[in-house]
């Protein structure tokens, strides 16, 4: 048996635990077009799994409704949860950051600050409904992506 190697891995899922679970979940499917997995969209849904297409699943959770363990009657699922204003990151193409500043200034969503990177990436940050910190990130903000010329 060969020895697992960290190659192999990629990001599967990640969480923002929330209090309305079905805002947030309207509020990503709106901006970034995400498809529901599982779960549901409605004011008092506690659970829901958007698709970012072919790569993760971005999970959202009602806050404190992990605090236990929970039984998928396949296996238990340990408790899990998260407090405060969380930050997650969305890879764009360079040609697109533009496209997407735009796009979110007309949905009245406050661009919150902008970073140009020593390796040439872009990132634009805002929040999202419930406060956490979206960041859209284009390539060269990370060694492990394709450099790029940095900004003039």
């Amino acid at each position: 048996m060969n020895e697992p190697q960290a190659c192999e891995l990629r990001l599967l899922e990640t969480a923002l635990y929330l209090d309305n679970v079905g805002l947030e979940a309207r509020f990503y499917q709106d901006l970034f077009g995400f498809r529901l997995l599982s779960g549901s969209t409605e004011r008092e849904a506690t659970f829901v799994a958007l698709e970012v297409p072919g790569q993760a699943a971005l999970l959202f959770f009602k806050k404190g409704a992990n605090a236990q363990p929970v039984d998928t009657g396949r296996g238990m699922i340990p408790p899990h949860g998260g407090e405060g204003s969380l930050h997650l990151a969305f890879a764009i193409p360079t040609d697109s950051y533009q496209s997407w500043k735009t796009k979110l200034i007309a949905r009245n969503i406050k661009v919150e600050s902008e970073v140009h990177w020593p390796r040439g990436g872009r990132s634009l940050y805002f929040r999202d409904p419930e406060g956490n910190l979206v960041e859209l990130a284009t390539p060269g903000l990370w060694a492990f992506q394709s450099p790029q010329a940095p900004p003039e």
